[in-house]
């Protein structure tokens, strides 16, 4: 890991479709240029999930330790962002915004992440805007619909699941990534649990190695 530093953190707000958008920017504390940056999305809005969440925080470590800078944000209804829960559709209209205004503020590569209903969302938005990778972490791929001509997102993307998720069962995500072609880099993590309690650290260190063994331009 490249950045031992304590990062940079700038809190702002991001014009979203439903009103501005509370958002967090960490930027290492490194000296040479920010190689790129990174959108990470958060879980469940309704059961919890903010831009705070441990598991985001840890995706967000991980871009920095490859020098990215790393956007942190709340869905709308969240914190202090406008607007109220829209079962995702508006979340991914959320997220899009955000990253227009990273792509605004760095050059590339941009790197897209979330975690749990973050994944999700994160995946639909890397289909949109065909990012340099995308990061899924315990996706909640059962709970979203697809159309039948659904195509995978055009980039480098790795997915991590426990194998002891209470929440979004494992076999679903296996089902799930088997469908794909040429499909996601698999990673399941032997009695790990859906927030990867115990096991945030070994977490961070296998997205911080995805990141530098991919080729992000």
């Amino acid at each position: 890991m490249t950045n031992a530093k304590v990062p940079e953190r700038e809190e702002l707000t991001v014009a979203g479709p439903a009103g501005p958008l509370e958002c967090l920017l960490e930027t290492p504390s490194v000296s040479g240029a920010v190689r790129g940056a990174a959108l990470v999305c958060h879980p469940h809005p309704l059961h919890g999930g903010t831009m705070q969440n441990k598991v985001v925080h840890t995706l967000a470590r991980a871009a920095l330790d490859r020098d990215m800078a790393a956007m942190r944000f709340n869905f709308r209804g969240v914190g202090a962002s406008a607007g109220s829960h829209d079962h995702g559709v508006g979340e991914i209209e959320d997220a899009l915004a955000v990253a227009a205004e990273l792509r605004q503020r760095f050059a590339p590569p941009l790197v897209v992440a979330g975690f749990s209903f973050g994944a999700a969302v994160a995946i639909e938005v890397a289909r949109r805007l065909e990012p340099a990778a995308l990061v899924s972490i315990a996706p909640a791929v059962d709970r979203w619909p697809r159309d039948d001509d659904w195509a995978q997102p055009r980039c480098p993307w790795l997915i991590v699941h426990g194998d002891a998720d209470e929440i979004v069962a494992v076999d679903s995500v296996v089902e799930f990534a088997n469908t794909l072609e040429p499909g996601p880099e698999l990673l399941i993590l032997p009695d790990v649990s859906h927030f990867f309690h115990g096991h945030l650290v070994a977490l961070r260190g296998e997205v911080s190695g995805f990141l530098e063994a991919s080729d992000l331009t």
